[in-house]
């Protein structure tokens, strides 16, 4: 959602800067007019260049990173993006419910990791190998087993190498499932804080109610 934001604002400010330089051009330094769109567009590609190195600084700040690391990490989220694209795209080519319930939990995990860094990219340091290994692989044995499931050939070799990638895949789940409770780690110990300092609070004892007309201290002065 951080990323549309700064679009908007982005091309907004720039589209602003565009049209103010393309009148300054114009009319105020009388250039003519193809030359003042020429100077605006550059202006304006200048500008868009400027504020979105502004916004991957306030971003990098926002999450305590350098911007390599930041780079680095939108950089394995656009390769998991392409790669989730793929894994979306064996739906049509299972062909058993079982195949095909694997693989819905294989792209909801997928899927749930994914949106988890993107919104913070710093949880990307919990679950490195699900972006250079888990997924990868995932996406590899789910189009070798469509391959092979869609081939005509019943042989007992195909039918076992069939049942070795099914275990395979549901082993893979698990280890996907395990990546899914790395990276909510942290938002877990977090609500656990909260729950023990809400408890704790809870217990607190009330303070003494006050007769009518009574004043807080006067309990203290009376020589009982």
């Amino acid at each position: 959602m951080i990323d549309i934001k700064y679009f908007m604002i982005r091309h907004l400010l720039s589209i602003s800067i565009f049209i103010t330089s393309w009148i300054t051009f114009q009319s105020g330094l009388e250039f003519h007019f193809a030359l003042a769109g020429l100077l605006a567009i550059g202006t304006y590609v200048v500008s868009n260049q400027l504020i979105k190195m502004v916004q991957s600084r306030i971003t990098v700040s926002k999450y305590v990173m350098t911007l390599a690391e930041y780079r680095h990490i939108k950089l394995q989220l656009k390769e998991a993006k392409t790669k989730l694209k793929l894994l979306n795209g064996y739906y049509v080519k299972v062909r058993s419910v079982r195949a095909f319930k694997q693989l819905f939990e294989m792209n909801r995990l997928a899927k749930r990791i994914f949106q988890i860094v993107k919104t913070d990219p710093k949880k990307f340091y919990h679950v490195e190998s699900f972006f250079y290994a888990h997924l990868e692989t995932a996406v590899e044995l789910t189009s070798k087993y469509t391959l092979l499931v869609t081939q005509p050939v019943k042989a007992m070799d195909v039918q076992i190498a069939l049942q070795d990638t099914r275990e395979t895949l549901q082993e893979l789940n698990d280890v996907m499932e395990q990546d899914l409770r790395k990276v909510l780690s942290s938002d877990i110990e977090h609500l656990k804080m909260e729950l023990d300092f809400a408890k704790i609070s809870l217990k607190k004892p009330a303070p003494p109610l006050l007769s009518k007309g009574e004043i807080k201290n006067d309990r203290k002065t009376i020589g009982f």
